[in-house]
């Protein structure tokens, strides 16, 4: 069929014209998924199709249950080509015209169009994170969202913090600008964000789960805007610290881990502002001690990472400037940061190895017979196919919502971890191992006799494992400056 691909989506076009129904649309579905890498040459072409087609269908009335599937399987659609468009930002663009006043009239019209909602922040999220910068036409959402999510879909949080992510960290400077006229008067686009976090983890409603996808949001704001929101700490950790009170007894660390998240971006945003927040509240010592306490249970890398790099950011303080209780912690605090950050040097090591098991294996793959059709006697089927299938039957029969939920990386309960590998930010440019040396090497320096009485406080393994980190961060530089002297000749 490949190469009568384009004659086939011309005449899909025209029976989507003529005749209209959902089965159609999920018949081009099937297609767009199975040549999903051949259809960039036409991706504008079908995104335009699909989206005149929404509009059709959602003309014809509330009351016609077809026309509202076809609606939904053309957005669905919209989605598939977008995914398959990820490596050419520049197509993005060219199908803004088309893509941003349909996410904009579902946003809006007073959730008239909430059955497409998932829809159109799936697309909306696509539209701000491959393109190198958000439209003005784009920015148009923001405020769209947050008036959603206020007046008719709190229930969509998690599908909303993507893109508002997305917003933040792609344009920061047009995010703290930003500004919308309410009923109240103009507000500010970072005040919207604070109200969606406040409202989600404060409603006895939410999840926990949604906590901890709302809290994302102050992570992103911090991480993307160093040194512009220290007026906003004080809101942020009313809200943090309040959420963890909440959870000091929960079985479950998630949602404490999450604050934590918080608090060590906080932390590493501006140590001496942080602490004077905790010690206003009089909490200094209860949170060290059970983050503390909780980083044994913290198994992802953000987690880790962000533990490290607030602990560490501590030690960046003359140990007199730190509160008492932090400056009897230090020793312990150190053991923490050196222990983590071994660890996550090792699973980095791991990982590295088993990528390059991974690609000899898919080497050797390429290198065996090709597939060279069925034959007479055989269905058109295979084992990875029919597998594939069954997955997708398993896991569409927890409804529509649990197809999104899986896609948009929800957990199923609350008691499972959040997956946070989609979440991106200016810290994963941080080295942490280098980051914890150069800070560590810092503080000895700058207080040798505050850090000799430190060093004499740690367990021998300690002093051990940071003595090797450092010198693996040493040998990373001497590394680095050699690729750089060689790609200079």
């Amino acid at each position: 069929l490949l190469p009568v691909l384009p004659q086939l989506l011309t005449e899909y076009f025209r029976i989507m014209t003529e005749i209209g129904n959902d089965e159609v649309v999920a018949a081009l579905q099937v297609i767009i998924d199975k040549f999903g890498d051949h259809i960039e040459p036409h991706a504008v072409a079908l995104v335009t199709q699909l989206s005149a087609a929404f509009e059709n269908y959602c003309s014809t009335g509330e009351d016609d249950d077809d026309a509202a599937m076809a609606a939904a399987q053309c957005l669905e659609c919209i989605a598939t080509v977008l995914k398959g468009i990820c490596e050419r930002p520049d197509l993005f663009k060219s199908m803004e015209p088309q893509l941003v006043p349909l996410v904009l009239q579902i946003l809006g019209n007073d959730g008239a169009f909430i059955e497409y909602l998932e829809y159109a922040l799936d697309i909306l999220t696509f539209l701000t994170y491959f393109p190198d910068e958000i439209s003005p036409q784009l920015w148009e959402a923001f405020p769209l969202i947050y008036t959603a999510f206020d007046q008719w879909a709190f229930d969509y949080l998690n599908f909303m913090v993507p893109p508002l992510e997305n917003f933040i960290a792609k344009s920061p400077q047009h995010f703290l600008a930003g500004t919308t006229n309410t009923p109240e008067g103009t507000v500010r686009y970072i005040d919207l964000v604070f109200s969606i976090v406040a409202k989600t983890v404060t409603e006895d409603r939410t999840s926990d789960s949604e906590c901890r996808k709302a809290l994302c949001l102050y992570m992103s704001i911090l991480h993307s805007c160093p040194g512009a929101v220290d007026a906003y700490l004080p809101m942020m950790n009313d809200v943090a610290l309040g959420k963890l009170g909440q959870q000091v007894n929960n079985e479950v660390p998630f949602t404490r881990i999450a604050v934590f998240q918080v608090i060590g971006s906080a932390l590493y945003y501006n140590p001496q502002l942080e602490l004077a927040e905790l010690e206003k509240r009089g909490v200094t010592q209860q949170v060290f001690t059970q983050w503390i306490q909780d980083s044994e249970e913290m198994e992802k890398w953000l987690p880790r990472k962000l533990t490290v790099l607030g602990l560490t950011s501590i030690l960046m303080m003359n140990a007199n400037s730190l509160p008492p209780s932090v400056q009897g912690s230090i020793p312990q605090i150190v053991s923490v940061v050196v222990s983590m950050t071994e660890k996550m040097k090792e699973e980095a090591e791991k990982e590295d190895s088993q990528e390059g098991n991974f690609e000899e294996e898919a080497e050797e793959e390429d290198e065996e017979e090709a597939f060279e059709g069925f034959g007479e006697d055989e269905d058109v089927t295979n084992e990875a196919d029919e597998l594939y299938m069954n997955a997708l039957n398993q896991l569409s029969s927890g409804g529509d919502n649990a197809v999104a939920r899986f896609l948009m990386g929800e957990a199923f309960d609350d008691d499972f971890d959040d997956d946070d590998d989609d979440f991106m930010s200016p810290l994963d440019e941080v080295d942490t191992l280098l980051y914890v040396n150069d800070t560590l090497k810092a503080a000895f320096q700058r207080e040798p006799e505050v850090y000799q009485q430190v060093q004499a406080a740690l367990a021998p393994e300690t002093v051990n494992t940071c003595q090797k980190l450092f010198a693996a961060a040493d040998s990373q530089r001497a590394q680095e400056a050699q690729q750089q002297a060689q790609q200079a000749q």
